[in-house]
């Protein structure tokens, strides 16, 4: 039997599944735009913000936030503007460029990220409500989507980044006592090949984080995650490196 993620910390519950307050994580929150870098924990589940986003590529379920949160301060400190174009992402870098195009029916339209989230199971991408309007979502709530990062906006120019060397793991659970780190390693290293232990120190206390890996391709991990996430309890996710 595999173990759930254990909690560090009671954070804020999102019945939106958006993250326009900024979310804290263990440096207490993200107020500078290192900050958004470092790994966070929302609702029992830790994320960790990719360093580079070039060849990123996602499908799921785009959905959007609006009134609510307009004013509000987004993850990096922005004033979060429902009219304008921009997105909230889990793991991408602050002010990454992504064009998301709807499955169904081809309309596509270009954000930037200055948000965490949305953290809901399925949900990839929040968008502005003027962004889900061009998209014509902003009625039904929720469409299928597929989401290209585009890189980094410098002046006029948008820079690539590379996405596609490195190591990378799936992290399958976190814990503070150590032997149950060791028999989900133990068992995750039989099932697939390689597991390890990665130690994260927070406010005195040591987490032992569980991670398939390293695996070489963000095509090969992408494959690995699927077959992952059918086979065990718990939200497990990407990690670079």
């Amino acid at each position: 039997m595999l173990y759930r993620i254990i909690s560090i910390s009671l954070l804020i519950t999102f019945f939106t599944g958006c993250a326009s307050a900024a979310p804290q994580g263990s440096d207490g929150g993200y107020k500078a735009k290192r900050g958004t870098q470092k790994p966070y924990k929302i609702d029992g589940k830790w994320y960790s913000p990719v360093e580079s986003s070039y060849g990123f590529e996602e499908s799921g379920l785009a959905s959007w936030y609006g009134r609510d949160f307009h004013g509000k301060k987004t993850s990096n400190g922005e004033t979060y503007d429902m009219y304008a174009m921009t997105a909230a992402h889990k793991t991408l870098p602050m002010n990454t460029y992504v064009r998301v195009v709807r499955l169904d029916d081809g309309r596509e339209t270009v954000v930037r990220v200055n948000d965490r989230g949305p953290f809901v199971r399925g949900r990839i991408i929040d968008l502005s409500y003027t962004a889900a309007k061009k998209l014509g979502i902003d009625e039904q709530g929720t469409a299928r989507v597929k989401i290209f990062a585009l890189g980094d906006k410098s002046g006029d120019r948008l820079i690539k980044r590379n996405y596609d060397s490195g190591s990378f793991y799936i992290q399958v659970g976190a814990f503070t006592v150590k032997e149950n780190a060791l028999r989900l390693r133990d068992q995750l290293k039989r099932e697939y090949g390689a597991a390890m232990i990665s130690n994260f120190y927070n406010k005195g206390s040591t987490f032992y984080r569980v991670r398939i890996g390293p695996i070489k391709g963000l095509d090969q991990i992408k494959g690995l995650l699927n077959r992952v996430e059918r086979s065990i309890e718990g939200s497990p996710f990407i990690v670079a490196d």
